[in-house]
């Protein structure tokens, strides 16, 4: 594959990325938390899209890999902005997923 067609489903991965982080993520965390939850979430996942698309032999280029890196956070956090955060979506997510104060241990 080449460079494009990788940033492409990177962007695509990150479009649904912010579903999955909300799975993670818990409502009593403090914003910095859930961001750095989200970086890393981004960066593993454009680790993975590069590695799936292009075998692990793209790891080599390193343009190539950062820029699918990035465009996986760029497309999470447009689509985080833009469409699930204002449609409350990623919000139940983390509600529903949410442990209790119990399993928590306080």
């Amino acid at each position: 594959m080449n460079t494009l067609d990788t940033i492409a489903v990177g962007s695509g991965v990150g479009a649904v990325l912010p579903l999955l982080t909300a799975v993670v993520q818990q409502p009593h965390w403090n914003a910095r938390a859930k961001r750095i939850v989200a970086i890393i979430a981004a960066a593993l996942a454009g680790a993975v899209t590069v590695a799936s698309t292009g075998g692990v032999e793209q790891f080599t280029h390193g343009i190539p890999t950062l820029g699918t890196i990035i465009a996986v956070l760029a497309a999470s956090q447009a689509a985080h902005d833009l469409l699930w955060k204002p449609s409350t979506i990623s919000s139940k997510i983390e509600s529903k997923t949410a442990l209790s104060q119990a399993e928590i241990g306080a």
